[in-house]
Parts: structure tokens; C-alpha cells; sequence
């Protein structure tokens, strides 16, 4: 797996996970933190920043269940004006995108790495990305956002996911993107129940393959909420120990709402890293 992701201006290195914080900038994101205003986006960055985070990651366009699509335009309406006002930061900027288009004009302003819950499967999306420099992150989702959590099924979610990711990664390769540029999803609660999302965790390590640097997001999801019994804006510590199992099965980015939180959980695991096993060792 590459120590270091090619990321638009900058070279992000993966040998301590980094923190990617969700800024959304839509009206009805399902945590309820969506930031409906250029301003308020870049109060939430300065934040998060100060929180701690290592990337931003920009969304218009919420894939929480039962969500429905955004035009192209909105999107852009509520995208374009937040990168270009976030970039000066100097920090790598994410987007959160499906939209060939969308895609087009946030890397013109400045976003540095795309973030599709699709995959780079929409018609020109790869021609679009592939020439940029910016890295991509592939995610695994079954069906629809619409639709994706009515009775979802695997034969084997394990294998499953881990095919698809795969296959996406490779048809990128193949198209002429650098693999040091690629991230990979397994796409917690994007049509799977909360055993698949349980088993997905436990068994991180074996979807993730040596090539690719695996990113989560379990941040504040229904698969929280269900095993803690706690309503969303109520699971920062279970998010963050998510996040820290995640790591110690091979995640190298966590993407979440509570980024302090967070940081002191990636701070946990990293001074215990540090000792490493021989401290242990009579």
C-alpha cells in the first residue's frame, strides 16, 4: 500500500491516518449540520480544522436513505463557492460528488481529491478525473440511496465488496490513473444491514488490499444509532471508537462530523503504535 496519496496539490502521508471532515453544505443532511451559506462552510472548515482534521471533504448533494437526486446546477450552486473559498487554507480538499460536471469545474477551482459514492461509474466520469492529478476514492454501495436500505442482501458481503472495489480500482488503472491516487470505500450503510456493516468492520483487513489505502465513514450512521440505542447527534464517542477499530484493521483515513473526538482516539492508537510489541515482550 502507497505511504504517501497523491492528492491534487499536495502529498498526503498515510503512515498515521488522517482525519477527513465532513462539511455539508446541503439542507438536509441527515446529522443535521448542513451549511447553508459560503460563510458558515467556512467557519465549519476553520473549526474542523482547529479540531484537527487533515482534509476537508465538501457534499451538495446528501446520499443519506431515502434521499433524493439534486440537479446538476444546485449542486454546483452550493459546491463551487465553497472550494473556491476553502482553498486558500492550505488544506487538501475533498468533494463529494457523482456529477461528471460537478467533478469538472470543483477540480478547476481547486478540490484535490473526489469523493464518489458511485465509483467513477457514471458515463464520462473517468475521462473526466482521469488527467487531474486529484485522488480518487472508489466506494462500494449497493442500489440507490433511494432505495439501498429496503432488505438489502449478500450471498457474501465480504467478497462482494471487496470484487467490486477491486474491479472499480482496476478499470481506473487501466484508464491511466496512478494507483498512489486512489482510495478505496467498503461504503458503511450504503445498502447493507447493520450485520453486513458489523461484518465489513471486523473483517476490514480483508477487503482492503495491498495496492489501496482504505478510507470509512461510520460517522453519526443508523449503524450506531442501533447498536448504542443513542439518537444522531448523540454518538461522537461511539463514532470515535468505530474510527479506532477501523484503524487498527487498516483503515489510513476515518471520515466524520466530530473531528475532536476523533483526533484524541487517532492519538490513542498512535502512541501505542509507537511503543510497539517488543515493549510488551519480558
Amino acid at each position: 500500500m502507497p505511504k504517501v496519496l497523491a492528492c491534487g496539490r499536495f502529498r498526503v502521508d498515510l503512515s498515521i491516518p488522517k482525519i477527513m471532515a465532513i462539511l455539508n453544505v446541503t439542507p438536509d443532511s441527515f446529522s443535521g449540520d448542513g451549511c447553508l451559506t459560503r460563510d458558515a462552510a467556512l467557519r465549519a472548515a476553520e473549526r474542523a480544522i482547529s479540531e484537527g482534521a487533515d482534509i476537508l471533504d465538501i457534499g451538495g448533494e446528501s446520499s443519506r436513505p431515502g434521499a433524493l437526486p439534486v440537479e446538476e446546477q444546485e449542486e454546483m450552486d452550493r459546491v463551487l463557492p465553497v472550494v473556491e473559498a476553502l482553498v486558500s487554507l492550505g488544506m487538501p480538499l475533498s468533494v463529494d460528488t457523482t456529477k461528471p460536471s460537478v467533478m469538472r469545474e470543483v477540480i478547476k477551482a481547486g478540490a484535490d481529491l473526489i469523493n464518489d459514492i458511485s465509483a467513477f461509474q457514471a458515463d464520462g466520469a473517468i475521462d473526466v478525473v482521469r488527467d487531474s492529478g486529484a485522488a480518487l476514492c472508489v466506494m462500494h454501495m449497493k442500489g440507490q440511496p433511494r432505495t439501498m436500505q429496503i432488505a438489502p442482501f449478500y450471498g457474501n458481503v465480504l467478497s462482494e465488496v471487496k470484487e467490486f472495489l477491486a474491479g472499480r480500482a482496476e478499470a481506473l488503472v487501466e484508464s491511466g490513473v496512478a494507483s498512489d491516487r486512489i482510495l478505496l470505500d467498503p461504503g458503511f450503510g450504503f445498502g447493507k444491514s447493520l450485520d453486513h456493516n458489523v461484518t465489513i468492520l471486523k473483517c476490514l483487513g480483508s477487503i482492503g488490499r495491498s495496492d489501496y489505502p482504505l478510507l470509512v465513514g461510520m460517522s453519526r450512521k443508523s449503524m450506531l444509532g442501533q447498536i448504542t440505542g443513542r439518537d444522531v447527534g448523540d454518538r461522537a464517542v461511539a463514532g470515535a471508537l468505530a474510527a479506532m477499530i477501523a484503524i487498527q484493521n487498516g483503515a489510513r483515513v476515518v471520515r466524520t462530523h466530530d473531528i475532536a473526538a476523533t483526533r484524541d482516539a487517532v492519538r490513542v492508537w498512535t502512541a501505542l503504535e509507537a511503543i510497539g510489541r517488543a515493549a510488551c515482550q519480558e
